[in-house]
Order: C-alpha cells, then structure tokens, then sequence
C-alpha cells in the first residue's frame, strides 16, 4: 500500500494477492511568518499563522492479505487493515474505494482478481465471497468496520451497506463519511476504520495466483468526489473537465482508427487551477502510463476508437502562488532547490516540470513550464479580458480618466480591469470608437479611458474574446466557429491584442527591427518574447521565438531557406508540418488560436500567431506564426492592429 497526495484526494492503494500491505503516514504542514515594524519609541511585533488545510489517509495491515485457498472452500478473514484519517477540515470528508487493476479504474476487469500466470486469463469476481447464492462462482469480497473500542473522540459513519461483506466497487464509491462539525477531532485517534478481505474459490477454479488492488481515497470536503473515468463515445474523442468545479463544456470531435486528428482547444477553466493540456488517464497525476498532449496537437487515433471511443481528461495545475511573485518566479524558474525540471517533449506525464501561477490583475491562473529553451514561458494565451459592470462586454462609460493598466510593465500595483476590452461585434476597422481606451504619456504602464473620442484603429485595446466566460459555446465540436456574441470561441484561444495594446503603449512606434520595447501586458516579472530578422538572429541570438523553435526543438537546424530570406522560415518545404507540431505538442501548446482583423476573427483551428516585443517598420511587427505548412519564428510579421495572441516569458 502507498499513500498519494494529490490537491484534492489522499490516495490508498491495496493490493491484495489476496497482497502485501505497507504504508506511509503524509505529515501536516504549519506555515508561519511574523512582520516587526518601529514607529519613533514604540515597537509592533505581528505574528501571523496560517494553518492550511491538511487531510491525510494512512493504513497499516499484516502481511497477510496473501492466501492460499483450496477450491471449494470460503475464507471469512483474510487479513485485517487499519486505515486511519486525518483532516483538518471543519467541512468534513469522505472516504471512496474503487476496485484497481492493470492500472485502470473502470475497465473490464477494474473489479477483479486477475490471474497471473502467462497461460491463464481466469479472474475472480466481486460478490458477497460466500457459497449460498451461487457455489459455482468464485468471488471476494470486502467490508468495513468503525473502532468502538476505545470509544473514538472523532468517529465517522459508514455508507452504502459495507458494514458487512460486499462487492468490491468498479468506481469510486463513498464507504464512510464524517459530517461538517465545529470539532475538527484532529487528535492522536484520528477517525479510524478496518477493512477485511474475504473470498470464496469455486470447485472449477483454474489453480494460479490471482491479484487485484483496492484503492481507497480521501475527499475534503466532502461534497466534493473523486475522479472517476469515463465513459466515451463510439466513434468520437470525448473531452471531460476531470474536476467538478471546471466550467465549460465539450463536445464529441468524430474521429476513426488510425486517423491523424488535431485535438480541440480547451473550452474548460477553473478557478484557481492552469490548464496544461488533455491526457489518456484521469489519474494522470499519480498515473506512471499516462500520456500528455497539447490543446491543439495532432495524434494518431488509437486503434478501437471507432468502436469504443476515446476519453480524454484535462490536466490541471493548482495555482503556487502569484505571477507577480519575483521571488516564486526566480525558484521555480532557477536551477536550485525547488526549481521546474525542463519539461520533456515527448509527451510523458511529467508534472514536476509544470507549475501555475495567478495573475495578480484578474486572477487568471496560468500553467507555466521551462521549456527546451531552458527559459520559463506561459504555457497557455493571455486572457486579460474586461470587467464591464453593465454586462455588455464592453466597460463602463461613467468609468472615466481611470488608471487601468498598472502592473503591465515593471510596476507593482494591480490595477482596475473594468473596461479593458472591446467586444467582438465591435469593428476592428472602424476610425471611430465609443468609449475606445488609449495609452498616454510615457512608457510608464498606466492608461486612460477616453470616451466618444475618435481614434485610430491602431490606438484600439486588446479585442475581448467574449465567448470566454458567459456566453461560452455549448458542445464545441471542431476548432472553427461561427463569430458572433452567442456562439463559437473556446477559452484557450484567450483573448486578441493589438500589437500597441500588447507593448502597453501607444506612443511607442518603432521604426525598425532594432526597436524593441520591454513594457507589455504581460505581468510584472515576465515580458513579450522577442522577435527579428536574420540580422538579429545571427548577430544577437536574442528572437525568443527562434531560440525555442529552431535552436531548442529543432536541434540548432536552421530552415532550408535561412540563406536565401532577410526573415527566414519554414516554408515551402517539408519542414514545416513537424516543426509546427513541436510548438502545438505538449508542454509547448501553441494554439492555431487565429487572428482578429478588420471585423472577424479568422483561420482558427489553422493557423496561430503570437506577438512579440520586436518591431518591423512603422506599420507591421514581428510575431511567431504557424500552420501546417508554415512556420515563422519570430520571422513573421502583422499588421499592428490586427489582433493577435499573446504568450509571455521569464527570459533576460
């Protein structure tokens, strides 16, 4: 047996041979600070104790969940384990257990003993493990028991009838529960349990070794359940929000064996987690077989999915703290104790090599990872987006002269949001803009709402995707939608930008590749990657884009044209497609999220582009574009109004 520790759920494993039991206690962490100040002769000392939520689940057990029946015969008792709860929650828990074997919760045999040999497919059903109802079958059984004696100072209640022998579930079914109490009965009992195996073995059972796990888990508060698998489709990839507190919905993408498909982007969020792609496995934290794929990358479809289907889960990534947090920042993306491993490319369940952090501004949590690149970078688009109070996607227009964009560049105060976007059914193009919001002054981060003023569309702020929160498309089934306020859009696209509204300035215009500026919306701490031609390629190496996408995950091979193009790419030749399949794969998870320009979103689903600080000439600046055909590392360039997306960077 070992003990998990996920976000959500301590996790148990089982395993019974009928098995070996071992087990390992999780501590609970006290977290302290204290702050002293002076005022002329007078002294404040602050203590400050913050005492986190802390919920554990232990067993201890004989060794003696091994045992060897003879056929025809019953085994009331085999082995007895105590499992004890810790939890710190006055919200109460609940405890689940679930069959486990070949590592799937769920599947065919999720529930039984499975023989061992190579030569034997035989198994063990669940039932009540005794001869009267059916002496032809064999199966095994479990029950649970509260300890009454010493009389537990913080009891819990079984559920579900698994007071006496019962068929071992095939999903996460609730056994015991501790109701809400002001007593959180944290104390040196606990709330302990036992469990007993039991098993009875037909006269016709083949003769081998027959194993299977139980996994039991721990849920606070106990409102909340544990992931389970799901069911998919026939015919279809199906995309579950494996959380249930995600929001969104996702419908089926048709799909048949062997196929190449391109995954659809994410149309879930959740509070206070990062988004880090899909994977084969709702148990991906605590899964060694678990696969990982980007939002956007294109796979092979496994064989079976025509018949059956196939379940994809998203991965989520509890928020660590805040994006504005330099010290944070500097550990997780440092190469000391406590840093991210360089997250692989190939797609295994490597979480040690992703994190998340909350934007400080609005309270977006971000996954961020250290790609090939060796450098920190969002591994999702900015969605900076507006907190109208009149719930027309636009802001407020009694909001006037208001500081809006602090904490864009190197400030550190967080500003108000409210109106930061405009919505989609706006005109990109139109020379005219109600309640338009322009930067002025310096390069300093701060900004003014200039109402019924007529300004350039260039001067516009970032194009509010408003299909992001309420009026999310329901049952998204390919990655292109219909433009309009009540469908289409999906989350991970995030919202579009203006090149002036990405730099945070609009009285920056660079004339040529040399400019480059380092204010932008991103958050303090992080910066635009930079861009450029060939010139600032070879002479400086500092193109972010080309640094990650040619020197890191192209092993320093320079496109087939590099010579012949001021702003080389990978066009027009066979490199293109698996060069834009590295960045759309996870951990990259480039989008093909599209572009706004004149009056409509276009190419999502096909093509992605991305800003960067670098500008080209007065009109256009550079930006990483990519498709299937083509990729511009940070080679391309846009028009400066168009709207694009935005991914942000650590790097010096």
């Amino acid at each position: 047996m070992k003990v998990i520790k996920t976000e959500y759920y301590q996790v148990l494993m089982f395993k019974v041979s009928l098995g070996l039991v071992v087990a390992t206690l999780l501590s609970v962490a006290v977290l302290s600070g204290s702050k002293v100040s002076a005022t002329d002769d007078s002294v404040v000392d602050e203590i400050n104790i913050t005492v986190p939520v802390s919920c554990t689940l232990s067993g201890t057990g004989m060794d003696t969940h091994n045992a060897n029946i003879n056929n025809g015969l019953y085994v009331p008792d085999i082995g007895t384990t105590t499992l004890k709860a810790f939890c710190n929650d006055n919200a109460g828990f609940a405890i689940y257990a679930a069959g486990y074997t070949g590592n799937e919760i769920g599947g065919t045999n999720s529930n039984k003993l499975v023989g061992t040999a190579a030569s034997s497919n035989a198994t063990i059903d669940t039932g009540t493990a005794t001869s009267a109802g059916n002496p032809d079958t064999s199966n095994w059984a479990m029950k649970l028991t509260t300890v009454s004696s010493p009389t537990p100072t913080y009891p819990i209640t079984l559920d579900n009838g698994f007071g006496s022998y019962s068929a071992v579930p095939n999903s996460y079914t609730k056994v015991a529960h501790r109701d809400s109490s002001t007593d959180t009965g944290v104390d040196a009992e606990g709330a302990t349990l036992t469990t007993t195996y039991a098993a009875y073995i037909s006269k016709t059972q083949a003769a081998d070794t027959y194993e299977g796990k139980v996994k039991y888990t721990l849920v606070h508060p106990s409102t909340e359940t544990p992931l389970q698998p799901q069911t998919p489709t026939s015919g279809c990839i199906n995309y579950f929000a494996n959380a249930s507190n995600a929001v969104g919905t996702m419908g089926c993408q048709s799909a048949s064996d062997n196929a190449t498909i391109t995954l659809l982007a994410s149309n879930f969020s959740r509070d206070g987690y990062g988004f880090a792609g899909w994977s084969d496995k709702f148990d991906y934290a605590t899964n060694q077989n678990a696969k990982f794929y980007g939002p956007n990358e294109d796979i092979t479809v496994p064989e079976g999915t025509t018949t059956n289907g196939l379940a994809l889960y998203a991965v989520w990534i509890k928020s660590q703290g805040s994006l504005q947090d330099t010290a944070k920042v500097a550990t997780l993306c440092g190469t000391g104790a406590g840093s991210l491993t360089t997250a692989p490319t190939d797609g295994t369940a490597n979480l040690n090599s992703v994190s998340a952090l909350t934007d400080q501004r609005d309270n977006q949590t971000y996954a961020i990872a250290k790609l090939a690149d060796g450098q920190c970078w969002m591994i999702e688009n900015l969605r900076l987006e507006s907190r109208d109070t009149v719930g027309d996607n636009r802001f407020d227009s009694s909001i006037t002269n208001a500081s809006l964009a602090q904490g864009y560049g190197t400030s550190a105060t967080y500003g108000n949001f409210g109106g930061l976007a405009d919505a989609e059914s706006t005109n990109f193009s139109d020379s005219t803009t109600v309640n338009s919001l322009y930067y002025s002054g310096t390069q300093s981060g701060t900004a003014s709402i200039n109402t019924g003023t007529t300004n350039l569309p260039a001067y516009r702020m970032p194009r509010y995707n408003n299909l992001n929160t309420t009026n999310r498309a329901t049952n998204p089934t390919s990655n292109t939608f219909t433009d309009n306020n009540t469908t289409g859009g999906m989350y991970s696209y995030g919202n579009y930008y203006t090149w002036h509204a990405a730099i945070a300035d609009l009285t920056y215009n660079g004339t040529n590749n040399s400019s480059v500026t380092n204010i932008s919306l991103c958050p303090s701490g992080w910066r635009l990657p930079q861009g450029g031609d060939k010139t600032r390629i070879t002479s400086n190496d500092d193109n972010d884009f080309w640094n990650l996408t040619v020197d890191a995950l192209n092993g320093s091979t320079n496109p087939a044209n590099y010579n012949s193009e001021t702003r080389p790419s990978y066009t027009g030749t066979t490199e293109a497609g698996p060069v834009a399949d590295k960045l759309r794969s996870y951990p990259n998870n480039f989008l093909y999220s599209g572009y706004f320009g004149t009056s409509s979103a276009s190419n999502r689903g096909s093509y992605g582009y991305y800003w960067s600080s670098t500008a080209y000439y007065s009109a256009y600046s550079y930006l990483l574009g990519l498709s299937s055909s083509v990729v511009g590392p940070g080679t391309y360039v846009s028009i400066k109004y168009f709207g694009n997306s935005i991914r942000c960077t650590t790097g010096t």
